[in-house]
Order: structure tokens, then sequence, then C-alpha cells
């Protein structure tokens, strides 16, 4: 599958797997409160995972012909300091492996990532989610703190 486009069949069939390994995650780790999956015929997860420094993080995995494409919301466009804000971030992109801070719709932080679908296993899903749950947990407090200093006093 990584060499070309993989077929609808395919997709589905990845799908399920996808599908299987995350309620078996669930099932494992108290940390996944929750999976819903999209309703509109996209091949696309949302992991809620529960939280310290953020109460709940949303991994959202979408699978796509060549990549399984992996994303969370971070946080909104920064009220206070933008520029401190967006810095922050991407000087903490040098550390990260696997996920990088990105600028999305309405200047909100995301924190984004690719994987090639070719031999996908349950154990790369869980790192995913690990990750995206670890990067977090790190990152939010001190990302809040420059961005949102005003409303938090």
């Amino acid at each position: 599958m990584a060499d070309h486009p993989a077929s609808p069949g395919q997709l589905d069939e990845l799908a399920r797997a996808i599908e299987s390994w995350l309620h078996e995650l669930q099932a494992d780790n108290p940390l996944i409160e929750a999976i819903d999956r999209d309703d509109t015929g996209v091949r696309r997860w949302f992991v809620r995972l529960a939280g310290e420094e953020r109460d709940h993080t949303t991994v959202w995995l979408h699978l796509r012909q060549r990549t399984l494409h992996h994303e969370t919301y971070v946080l909104p466009a920064p009220v206070d300091d933008p520029g401190r804000f967006y810095e922050h971030l991407l000087r903490r992109n040098l550390g990260l492996h696997g996920v990088a801070f990105a600028i999305g719709d309405e200047d909100a932080a995301y924190l984004v990532g690719e994987v090639p679908i070719g031999g996908l296993t349950r154990n790369q899903v869980d790192g995913l989610l690990g990750l995206h749950h670890a990067t977090v947990e790190r990152c939010f407090r001190p990302a809040l703190r420059l961005g949102f200093s005003s409303l938090l006093s």
C-alpha cells in the first residue's frame, strides 16, 4: 500500500482493524475515555484521553489513501503576546518526533502528524495516542501561561 494509493476495499479493511485496535486499547487503558467514529462516511475517529494538565485531549485519526493523519486541537489563538506563544510552540517542535505544532483554522494551535498506512499496527496506533497525550501534558500549561496570562489572573 505504500507505493500506491490504497483501494476502497483495502481502506475498509484497515478501517475495521483500526476500529478493533482502538476498542482493544480502550479496554486496556483507563486514559482512553471515549472513542467516536465520524458518521459522515469519512474514515475518521475521535479518541478522547483523560489528562491532568488539560482535562481531556481528543486525538483525531483520519485514514487517508496513503497515510493515517493524526491531530489534536491544543489551544485557540492566543489573546496575549501571540509572537511569544507561537515562538514557544515552534521551539518545542525541535524536540518532538512524529508530531509537530501547527497553526490551523482561526490561528488555533494544533499538534499534527502522519504515518504511512503500509504495515500499520495496533502498537503504532497506541504509540500515536501516547505521543499526543504526553506532548499535550508537557506543553499545555506553559503555552497557556504565555498566550492567555490575562485570563488566568
